[in-house]
């Protein structure tokens, strides 16, 4: 039986999600398992995650697993059933926080605090090094310096985005755009 054009879009969507989910880092399952969430609505037990996917029972349960980790689905338990359903966060903006969020706990912070780590250590014997070691110190001191001010800048914009919420990004971007020119 040919599939219906709400079928077909429904497909399309999961699969490129899954493709952008692989570009950033993130496993293409995962990523697909997420879209199928997003757009169902019902929630969806373990079974029926595997068979719309065509997955193993470890790989939608590992999978499930982690984006309950990160916050973008939820378990929903049905009275009388002893199967475990999970939705997807349907608030896309919310859903942006959350990947935004997790993100920087699991990326940015670590390097942020490898780097000044970094800097720390360099800093604590650069007097004694010789002359061109001490301008090669000095230089990479900059590049952790500037690397940190770049996290400290798009911290601030996600923190800025997060609090004027979705009503207020449309002016945010307006007045960038006039920045811009």
């Amino acid at each position: 039986m040919p599939l219906t054009a709400v079928e077909n879009a429904r497909n399309l969507f999961i699969r490129r999600w899954g493709e952008m989910g692989a570009s950033w880092g993130i496993s293409r399952t995962m990523a697909e398992l997420h879209a199928l969430l997003y757009l169902s609505n019902e929630p969806l037990c373990t079974d029926d995650v595997m068979a719309q996917l065509s997955i193993s029972r470890g790989n939608a349960s590992m999978n499930l697993r982690e984006l309950v980790n990160w916050g973008l689905i939820h378990r929903v338990h049905r009275r009388g059933d002893r199967k475990e359903y999970f939705e997807a966060e349907k608030d896309v903006w919310q859903m942006f926080e959350t990947i935004i969020r997790e993100r920087r706990r699991r990326e940015v912070l670590p390097i942020v605090e490898t780097i000044e780590r970094c800097r720390s250590i360099v800093e604590a014997e650069k007097k004694t090094l010789p002359a061109t070691l001490r301008r090669t110190a000095e230089e990479d001191q900059k590049r952790y310096a500037d690397i940190l001010e770049f996290c400290e800048v798009m911290n601030s914009i996600f923190n800025l985005v997060s609090r004027v919420g979705k009503t207020g990004v449309r002016p945010l971007a307006k007045a960038l755009g006039k920045l811009a020119g």
